[in-house]
């Protein structure tokens, strides 16, 4: 009987496979160093969002090292059937960070928009709670994400759909589940991107008690596409200032 192999559900996951496999054929031998991301993202067409995630799934799988200020170098070889493990268990589900930020950049700004039809004084002093949250934390080093979440998940209320309210909740616990999410901030230690993330939801409540649908919808895009390019930039491992901070 013939057993059907998984194929990725993911584009990062397709990458990452291409790159163990090469890996595999000591193409990349144990110590080499892999090929800068923008080359790689060139050679198999697709964006270096893709090919960062890639490299998070192989770093997870502990194939290859991210080295301060050096680069991506390969320290074992994968065990013989591991692919298609990955495909079959829980990491294959796995949503890649920026393609789920771009997910919630798409649905929350939208949803923004239509909230700021429906908003009540009641969800006005939620959000204006869930600042003061994000404040505090950030004025303690606090680590958790509670008063950021708390405020997405309320504008999300505020729409009075719970199926739209439903979809956000579930996109934020995916977030809290992924592996993959917390390779990628792991070892932060500097907050002040987060002190431009609360400006950005300022803007998104005042454009919210404007009652104002447009301005509403491109605060939250913005402030989503700030999150989605900070966190690039912060993980570019081909940048001379790269510190290593969202890595092992």
């Amino acid at each position: 009987m013939n057993i059907a192999i998984t194929a990725p559900k993911r584009l990062y996951q397709e990458i990452g496979l291409a790159l163990q496999e090469r890996i595999s054929t000591s193409e990349f031998k144990v110590g080499d160093r892999l090929p800068p991301e923008r080359d790689i993202a060139e050679e198999m067409e697709v964006s270096r969002s893709v090919v960062r995630e890639a490299i998070i799934m192989l770093e997870l799988q502990q194939l290859v090292e991210v080295r301060k200020g050096s680069g991506v170098y390969v320290v074992s070889v994968p065990e013989v059937g591991q692919s298609q493990k990955l495909t079959n268990n829980r990491a294959g589900s796995d949503i890649g960070p920026f393609e789920l930020l771009q997910a919630r950049q798409v649905l929350e700004s939208q949803i923004a928009g239509f909230a700021a039809q429906h908003v009540t004084k009641s969800d006005i002093s939620k959000l204006r709670d869930a600042l003061d949250t994000e404040r505090k934390q950030l004025e303690t080093g606090h680590g958790d994400y509670d008063g950021d979440e708390m405020f997405h998940l309320t504008i999300a209320e505020a729409s009075q759909n719970s199926v739209l309210s439903d979809i956000v909740r579930d996109l934020w616990a995916r977030r809290d589940e992924s592996s993959m999410w917390r390779q990628l901030h792991i070892r932060i230690t500097n907050m002040n991107y987060r002190t431009a993330w609360l400006e950005d939801h300022e803007q998104v409540l005042l454009a919210l008690q404007k009652r104002d649908p447009k301005g509403a919808q491109e605060a939250m895009w913005q402030h989503l596409e700030n999150v989605k390019q900070t966190l690039f930039e912060l993980s570019d491992v081909d940048d001379p200032k790269f510190d290593g901070f969202l890595f092992r």
